[in-house]
């Protein structure tokens, strides 16, 4: 399970596969960790989820993706 800010772009790369908590909240943190330390249930899932958000990225599917706008930008299409 992650446990991460919810700082820049990070929800959007964990999704729903991780906590995330107020960067300046100790307290928030504290509790997240400790969830997912005491609660089986929930570390399974957190852990499926997190597998599953994974399998979203790899290097061939961001190569591909960064090729596709720079051949949009060439073509000046949108």
């Amino acid at each position: 399970p992650v446990v991460t800010t919810n700082a820049s772009s990070i929800p959007e790369v964990v999704g729903d596969a991780a906590f995330t908590v107020n960067p300046d909240d100790s307290r928030d943190m504290a509790g997240a960790i400790i969830a997912t330390l005491i609660q089986d249930e929930l570390r399974v899932d957190m852990r499926r989820k997190g597998l599953e958000q994974a399998r979203q990225f790899s290097w061939e599917k961001t190569a591909a993706e960064t090729l596709t706008v720079y051949d949009q930008v060439l073509r000046g299409t949108p």
